[in-house]
């Protein structure tokens, strides 16, 4: 069979039994996650406590699901779920040992893809059952990857047709159809149906099947900030008057210089195909066989046409300029076939894509679904090593690039320059990347330096849950009012507006979480901090000291201001340092730390709240 493996797999552990099978599979789907039933599978990368609940969520969510348990199981979970088997997610079930591998649902939308691999790393049999997989060797509702089904209704006739020994005929227009003709079904030169391969757009399909190659290069070009409307409505027009099919289009191609182009990205989006960029002289190289050169662009930009080669040059040395330069007012377009269907993958560069990734303390499960996403899409994971040992579990078989405490500037420009070569790139800060981390510090170098090929890629953050957030979750509710964050590190900051945000904190009775407390050879900013704070509340204020929160080792500590020394923290602890208001309540399971909003000043009257209507209820 062809095409992918599914991806963000989840492999769900109902037994000890099965943990070592399922470790043994995660690192052959990458950005797959073990999920573990409670009490019998803990050391899971997620712990579930129901298990019909459990895989009907990641059911809903769109999520393939390996189950190392028995066939009923996952179909009593998801009998009452099912709907449209179009889009269902594959759902796969094993034997703890890995003899017996069945494809439940979706078996092609990859179900039996992972039923056959998994079959072949254990040596076990894959139960595929589909028809046209087992006797033909193919499923034509499931085509390689970049090719389209124009008419995907017409495939269960045709496969039926197959199946029974009817006649069914085969014409290929474009590239070529090598994945059919290799495979069990047998077609003949004459038939009252048949499967056409064509780029070609058909309007009247009888009871052919219509399939589309991915053959087509379609190279765009625009002025700066031309609107995206423009673009596609052009490429579009260009198509139809080509009598060209949409579907057969395997990539949106241009100028490197045009990799940060909205409008081209909202082209490769409308048509649901990736976008590839050339370097000028790649785009030079093929000046010969340029039907519109032009020493005015040349002059621009280096080549002496954009979008005509830019698609030749993706269709390869073989691939012909079936339609030449198209103008709008803003925008050029052109379109190469080629004689194969195109490996986008070795097409150009991708636009970089550099996300700045903020994991939380490092738990799991202060891990947001956003950064997991990230983490999961990116090529090369770039951070401080301490950080990427807490995400192992997620990046394993990535490209990891360490390096130690102290190296951010590097560590930001070494993320930076994968990207801008065209690569998925997450940059790792713990907590918060925007707070008292990398994010700030990315912008600012791609501010100052102002490089061409930097400016080129795309920057996002992603948040993640703070030091700050996460201690006061911890404890309690400590920043329940107004509250500020201050680093003590006086490597960035001087130390005189350190001692000025501190006196301004302490003025206005901020409950304040401290960074960078303390290290080996900085003890005096803890100290300083403490004795300006003291100046402004009292002496039993409650002190939180978090460390390694969310990891192993985690410690919560609760102390009186007046009695916090510089040996009592590290570089991993935060230290909370409550208002005037802030309250520590006795419970049975220790402290609870809390400062109170002004709640109990509003309270009304049960009376009130009686005469309101709330009845007994409400009181």
């Amino acid at each position: 069979m062809t095409g992918k493996l599914p991806e963000n797999v989840a492999l769900v552990v109902l037994g000890p039994g099965g943990l070592a099978l399922a470790a043994t599979l995660k690192p052959l789907l990458p950005g797959s996650e073990i999920h573990g039933l409670q009490g019998r599978a803990d050391s899971a990368d997620v712990v579930f406590a129901e298990v019909a609940q459990h895989v009907q969520g990641l059911f809903a969510d769109s999520r393939p699901i390996i189950g190392v348990c028995a066939s009923g199981i996952l179909i009593r979970a998801l009998a009452g779920h099912l709907a449209d088997k179009r889009s269902e997610p594959p759902v796969v079930a094993m034997a703890s040992d890995g003899s017996a591998v069945v494809p439940l649902l979706g078996g092609h939308r990859g179900a039996n893809r992972l039923a056959r691999m998994i079959a072949k790393a254990t040596g076990g049999v894959a139960a595929v059952t589909t028809a046209g997989d087992v006797s033909l060797g193919l499923a034509l509702d499931e085509p390689p990857s970049g090719w389209r089904l124009h008419n995907p209704a017409a495939a269960k006739a045709i496969t039926r047709a197959l199946l029974d020994g009817g006649p069914v005929g085969l014409t290929v227009d474009a590239g070529n159809a090598d994945w059919l003709t290799e495979s069990g079904a047998v077609f003949t030169a004459a038939a009252p149906m048949a499967v056409r391969v064509t780029d070609k757009a058909i309007t009247d399909c009888g009871d052919d099947l219509i399939l589309h190659p991915p053959v087509l290069a379609l190279g765009v070009g625009c002025e700066r900030g031309a609107e995206a409307d423009e673009l596609i409505g052009l490429a579009e027009k260009t198509l139809k008057d080509a009598g060209l099919a949409a579907g057969a289009v395997a990539c949106v191609v241009s100028l490197d210089l045009k990799a940060d182009e909205a409008a081209v990205h909202a082209l490769a989006a409308h048509l649901n195909v990736p976008a590839r960029f050339f370097s000028a002289a790649a785009l030079e190289a093929e000046a010969p066989r340029l039907a519109n050169p032009s020493d005015v662009v040349f002059a621009e930009v280096g080549c002496h046409g954009v979008c005509e080669g830019a698609a030749l040059a993706a269709a390869g040395k073989d691939g012909v300029l079936v339609v030449e330069k198209k103008k709008s007012a803003r925008a050029t377009c052109a379109l190469a076939r080629a004689v194969a269907p195109i490996d986008v993958e070795a097409v150009g560069r991708a636009r970089g894509r550099l996300t700045i990734v903020g994991i939380g303390p490092g738990a799991h499960d202060w891990r947001t679904p956003e950064a997991t996403k990230a983490l999961r899409e990116a090529s090369d994971v770039v951070g401080y090593g301490l950080y990427l040992d807490l995400i192992e579990d997620i990046i394993a078989g990535k490209n990891l690039h360490s390096s130690a405490l102290g190296a951010e500037e590097d560590r930001v420009r070494q993320a930076i320059d994968l990207a801008a070569e065209g690569r998925p790139v997450a940059l790792v800060s713990s907590g918060d990347a925007g707070i008292y981390a990398l994010a700030t510090l990315a912008f600012e170098l791609l501010d100052r330096e102002n490089r061409p090929d930097w400016n080129r890629i795309e920057v996002s953050v992603t948040p993640g849950i703070t030091a700050m957030q996460a201690a006061a979750a911890r404890i309690g509710a400590p920043l329940g009012h107004d509250f500020c964050a201050i680093s003590l590190s006086d490597l960035l900051t001087p130390l005189e507006d350190i001692q000025r945000r501190l006196q301004a904190a302490a003025a206005g009775d901020f409950v304040v979480a401290l960074y960078n407390p303390v290290s080996k050879r900085r003890k005096k900013q803890l100290v300083m901090a403490r004795d300006i704070l003291l100046s402004a509340r009292p002496p039993q204020t409650p002190v939180v000291l978090a460390r390694n929160l969310g990891r192993a080792g985690e410690t919560l500590t609760v102390i009186a201001l007046a009695d916090l020394e510089p040996d009592m923290v590290d570089m991993l602890t935060l230290v909370l340092i409550g208002s005037s208001n802030t309250r520590v309540m006795d419970t049975r399971n220790g402290p609870r730390v809390y400062t109170p909003r002004g709640y109990a000043a509003k309270m009304e009257p049960v009376d009130t709240l009686s005469e309101r209507g709330y009845g007994d209820e409400g009181r």
